[in-house]
């Protein structure tokens, strides 16, 4: 009788401890007296990649303002990741595909450092075609981004690719030389700003714009010739990206500039999305456009959902071009392949091992070095573009750019050696049917100058 009065009571206060640290972990904090947790990240293609570990295992995720719930995908056969509580769902996204079956998972525990959520739900979304890491070069496993903008005063610099999460009620404003801070509204989990469109055939034209750190392109403007949104004269067809839904695709063209608050970047690159690319949306609302990383990343940004703030600080990255595609080919990954090296001199003697991605080396008795290394293809082309008219194809195995063999270099820096600089002449040797083929061309001016 006594034990079992004992049990009890022992039970009661188990749960009085445990009730209220359940109902603290109904979102992300910080250990007991932290203001600030302080993450590095990369930055590639105007991408923030974090590090996220999820129920104990450590995974990348892209930071995107533009998603409502963190979404898990790309897992590979030798990734092992536990998810909680799982149900079927049907799922749809940007893209000009169809909805797609996902999986809901609830309670599960997250950390980015010292930040946790121990009641983090998710989508793990099984069509294996939905794969960023091929595009970006490095493994990408989900998307992320409400629920920390939500928790959290979330601080992105840019400049020094680090990452703060500040505890919202322990955060002190600071008046800085070149800050400037502007409304930021945010509706049904997503955040918008007002910004102002510099058209060259009408006036000065406000907008609202979703603001999506998710996104690698600059600005996209949807097709409102009644509120003086047209596509200009000069543009192109062109492949935007890829949304969970499929392909995107719209006409590129370029403005005279955007107005965030104070501050204007002018000759804006942007896209006008074709309408199928939304699907089931009948209505944009109020809503113009989007803004994304080729703009954002030219500011230092401090993001305060619960005060509706968004604080910006222009950077070193502000006044660099715009970047279009001048060759008109686009590249990913494609597996992994073998590729034999000389590494012995006409004397014999070894050379000093160069750099290189390839994680497996075999040497042979001849002095040659087989090391496996990603593979690199074209994966689609610009009809028209400089790449299209020399001769080169999708499914191009790309081996060299002016002489430098692409296995040496992260998939951004070759993008960047083949964007670099108009009336710059490319050379690529590429692999076709195992016979190797060298093209050459010219980079071009996208547009005119006006």
């Amino acid at each position: 009788m006594v034990v079992s009065m004992l049990r009890k009571k022992l039970l009661i206060i188990a749960l009085l401890l445990f009730v209220p640290l359940f109902i603290k972990a109904q979102g992300y904090d910080l250990p007991k007296g932290e203001k600030v947790e302080k993450l590095k990240f990369e930055l590639i293609n105007n991408l923030v990649i974090i590090p996220v570990e999820i129920n104990g295992t450590e995974l990348t995720f892209i930071l995107d303002s533009g998603v409502s719930k963190p979404i898990l995908f790309n897992l590979s056969d030798s990734d092992s990741v536990p998810i909680n509580n799982v149900t079927e769902i049907t799922i749809r996204g940007l893209g000009d595909g169809e909805p797609m079956k996902a999986l809901s998972s609830k309670g599960n525990v997250f950390k980015l450092g010292k930040a946790y959520n121990y009641a983090q739900d998710l989508y793990v979304v099984l069509d294996r075609d939905i794969n960023l890491s091929t595009s970006l070069g490095i493994p990408v496993h989900g998307i992320m981004g409400y629920d920390l903008f939500r928790d959290f005063v979330v601080e992105v610099n840019y400049a020094s690719k680090t990452l703060k999460l500040h505890n919202p009620e322990l955060y002190k404003y600071k008046n800085r030389k070149g800050m400037q801070t502007i409304p930021l509204t945010v509706e049904e989990r997503k955040a918008y700003l007002t910004g102002t469109v510099l058209m060259r055939d009408t006036a000065n034209i406000p907008v609202k714009l979703l603001v999506d750190t998710g996104s690698s392109d600059a600005l996209w403007l949807f097709h409102q010739p009644e509120k003086g949104l047209d596509i200009p004269e000069k543009n192109y067809e062109d492949h935007l990206g890829r949304g969970l839904s499929g392909d995107i695709f719209g006409k590129r063209s370029k403005i005279g500039g955007i107005r965030i608050g104070d501050f204007e970047l002018k000759e804006a690159k942007v896209a006008f999305p074709y309408r199928e690319s939304f699907g089931d949306i009948e209505s944009f609302g109020d809503r113009n456009g989007s803004v994304g990383g080729e703009v954002l990343k030219r500011f230092n940004m401090i993001f305060d959902y619960p005060n509706g703030k968004l604080t910006l600080k222009k950077n070193g990255y502000f006044k660099d071009p715009f970047q279009y595609n001048l060759a008109g080919i686009e590249l990913q990954h494609n597996g992994l392949r073998y590729i034999a090296e000389r590494i012995s001199d006409s004397n014999g003697l070894i050379k000093e091992e160069e750099s290189s991605f390839g994680n497996v080396q075999i040497l042979l008795e001849n002095k040659t070095r087989l090391s496996l290394v990603p593979e690199i293809i074209v994966s689609g082309i610009r009809a028209g573009s400089p790449a299209a008219e020399a001769g080169l194809q999708e499914g191009d195995v790309i081996l060299a750019v002016n002489g430098k063999r692409v296995h040496q270099y992260k998939l951004q820096e070759i993008l960047k050696m083949l964007n670099e600089k108009e009336g710059r002449r490319i050379r690529v040797l590429i692999e076709r049917y195992n016979k190797d083929l060298l093209f050459s061309f010219v980079l071009k001016k996208v547009f005119d100058d006006d």
